[in-house]
């Protein structure tokens, strides 16, 4: 036997609405649509921690110089002056 959760939550009078209208085109309820949703959000890998991004190219800081000579796109030489720090 399962023991389903129920929670409480608020949201945007225009998401309510927009729930309520597709849960009638569907014919299903509401909650039906919020635990579909929910199961496919949670079902997604999940967003790097903020700074985990940062961890794993930390090493490679640096580790790139460029001759400014061998550019040859004129466009490119431009944002490398105009970014490029030494």
């Amino acid at each position: 036997m399962t023991h389903d959760q129920q929670i409480t939550l608020r949201i945007p009078r225009d998401l309510a609405r927009e729930l309520t209208r597709r849960a009638k085109a569907l014919r299903v309820p509401k909650s039906q649509l919020v635990r579909e949703a929910v199961s496919r959000y949670l079902a997604e890998p999940a967003a790097p921690a903020p700074g985990e991004t940062w961890e794993r190219v930390k090493h490679l800081v640096g580790s790139l110089s460029f001759d400014y000579d061998d550019i040859k796109d004129p466009v490119a030489r431009q944002i490398y002056r105009n970014n490029w720090r030494e």
